[in-house]
């Protein structure tokens, strides 16, 4: 049975990462894509498991011989999601996450329309700028920047189809693994799901 592909979208610091590592461990079901970088790999990160890292050069050239389901620069590094590695986990029943943010958001779109896509808010942005302040790693000339990024990010909130907002993280993991559940009880996806007991329920 095919899967789902859903994007979820977040400025830095409203809680993405912590909530869909949250609904990775409730839903057997559901995986993240695991994106292409060349930012610089960090402490405790692993090689195809939190990111592919490559060079410049190496992302380049997959641009060209258009590997990338979507690509974009965040940050002064780029990021692109591969293609074959999305149609390969949908092809086998799972449900695919693409963490992204809203540019990519609007070319996996023109590819897949059927698409399901959840922007996470922060309950403020006085809590944006802690959570950020309260990470520790970075400056604070870097803070503002990702703050006035975070400013032109959430603006672009109503182009998805779900929105959550991250106060509560248990009613926030709640509400998002809620969308994945409506989903898969659509008519459509039971219908394919329960074909043989539904033609017996209804066969003349």
């Amino acid at each position: 049975m095919q899967g789902k592909l859903y994007i979820i979208s977040a400025p830095s610091g409203a809680g993405k990462t912590s909530l869909v590592a949250k609904l990775l461990q409730n839903d057997p079901i559901i995986r993240v894509s695991i994106s292409t970088t060349t930012r610089d790999q960090r402490p405790g990160e692993q090689n195809g498991v939190n990111y592919f890292f490559v060079s410049q050069d190496t992302f380049q050239a997959k641009i060209e011989a258009n590997d990338f389901l979507e690509h974009a620069k965040v940050f002064n590094n780029y990021y692109g999601t591969s293609k074959h590695s999305v149609i390969q986990q949908l092809n086998a029943g799972q449900d695919v996450i693409l963490e992204i943010d809203w540019q990519g958001a609007q070319q996996v779109r023109k590819v897949f329309p059927n698409a399901s896509s959840i922007f996470i808010l922060p309950p403020s942005r006085e809590e944006l700028q802690r959570r950020l302040t309260g990470r520790g790693t970075d400056s604070e000339e870097v803070i503002n920047y990702r703050m006035s990024q975070a400013v032109t990010e959430m603006s672009h909130y109503a182009e998805f189809d779900y929105l959550v907002i991250n106060d509560d993280f248990d009613t926030a993991i709640h509400q998002l693994h809620s969308i994945f559940v409506a989903n898969r009880l659509k008519t459509d996806f039971q219908g394919t799901r329960h074909s043989n007991l539904i033609n017996q329920l209804i066969a003349g």
